[in-house]
């Protein structure tokens, strides 16, 4: 992609009002833009990365067996009063009349909605175990909206559910979750700490969370024999029968015998995760996104005072070739200023950088630049798309 062509609307100053870093770098950023408050555009950049961790997140559910569908946003409220949490939740669902009088609501979560699902389908202990998981936008009526996108009214969440016969099969289960779990933190460079934890409003006997220290956390975890702040990012539960029994979805062992479903339920808050990453992931600079999920690996940088100038026509060749190669890459071919050029780079935290300049053009060189540790390298121009490719493997 070449920034001439994208749409980037980076900011110089930090927005009035904000108090996180993670929100301030989003928005300078061009990542995402505020409609109303705890409500976001997400812009092609955030897009990306919030694409890129949905990947991680699928990648690591399908390796656990997990099987991906997709439920609706808009719920009748009725299946809710089956469970009582219409009232349990009542402060955060959004709820309305649709056209013909019913009673709706916008899903902050889908427990009943998949238990509905499932106790139309599974009728025999041999359909089970079954898992299903969905990457979602959740609602919820949110009174003191905060820190960008980490409490919002509308976000996106990845909510998986467990379907056993036995409480030996929900372990298992769990267990299978819970490493998963682990696996998903480990690639996006986010260091976790896992703590037991109260089922709240969601039921059940066990939980755990997956936590991250964070300036901006609104809990507090033991790190090391000290106490931190942290963000919530995971959370999964072992349900039980809490919602088969509210809503009748049992099925029939080996002696024709009705049984209620065993449940687990494991949620991620994926549009939470990209601020996370950034509040572990910055300088004052800007934003330093793990390779994993950054919205591009590479960016060509030609400083030229010419458009015809022979960097930007290198700048070109090096985009073409690391696209055949594979390589998701930004050209910023924009008619700007060095100093501009480089502070938007900066800011907008892709990992590596190809910067071609007159004067080491000049001796056949041409600079990569890692923007994590800072590094530079000179390299001869004609090597330094195989020279950065060794470094992205």
């Amino acid at each position: 992609m070449h920034w001439s062509h994208s749409f980037i609307p980076t900011l110089k100053e930090t927005p009035q009002g904000t108090e996180a870093v993670s929100h301030q770098l989003l928005l300078r950023a061009g990542m995402i833009q505020m409609l109303t408050s705890g409500v976001y555009n997400y812009l092609p950049l955030g897009l990306k990365v919030l694409s890129n961790i949905e990947r991680v997140i699928r990648e690591e559910m399908d390796a656990a067996g997990a099987n991906e569908l997709l439920m609706p946003s808009v719920h009748p409220l009725d299946i809710w009063k089956q469970t009582g949490r219409d009232q349990t939740l009542k402060d955060v669902m959004l709820t309305f009349q649709d056209g013909k009088g019913r009673d709706m609501c916008l899903g902050p979560t889908h427990e009943e909605i998949i238990t509905d699902i499932v106790r139309n389908h599974v009728q025999s202990y041999r359909q089970l175990p079954v898992t299903l998981y969905q990457i979602q936008t959740k609602f919820r009526d949110e009174l003191r909206p905060r820190y960008g996108i980490v409490r919002a009214c509308e976000f996106v969440m990845k909510d998986a559910y467990s379907f056993d016969r036995d409480k030996e099969g929900l372990q298992k289960n769990y267990d299978i979750m819970f490493e998963a779990y682990q696996k998903v933190f480990k690639r996006l460079d986010l260091n976790v700490v896992i703590t037991e934890a109260d089922s709240g409003a969601m039921g059940g006997d066990v939980s755990h969370e997956f936590m991250v220290p964070a300036e901006i956390g609104e809990d507090e975890v033991e790190v090391n024999g000290e106490q931190k702040v942290a963000m919530e990012l995971g959370h999964i539960f072992q349900l039980g029968t809490k919602y088969s029994d509210a809503l009748g979805a049992n099925f029939l062992d080996e002696d024709g015998k009705s049984k209620p479903i065993i449940m687990g339920c494991y949620g991620i808050g994926v549009s939470r995760v990209i601020a996370a990453i950034i509040e572990t992931h910055h300088d004052d600079k800007g934003i330093i996104w793990p390779r994993e999920v950054a919205p591009y690996a590479v960016e060509v940088l030609p400083i030229f005072k010419k458009s015809e100038d022979d960097t930007l026509s290198l700048a070109r060749q090096y985009h073409d070739e690391l696209l055949s190669r594979g390589v998701a890459v930004l050209c910023d071919d924009r008619d700007e200023s060095a100093g501009k050029k480089f502070n938007d780079a900066d800011l907008i935290g892709i990992p590596w950088r190809i910067i071609i300049g007159q004067r080491n053009l000049a001796e056949g060189k041409v600079e990569l630049k890692e923007r994590a540790s800072g590094e530079t390298t000179l390299v001869d121009k004609d090597q330094a798309v195989a020279a950065l490719a060794e470094r992205l493997n």
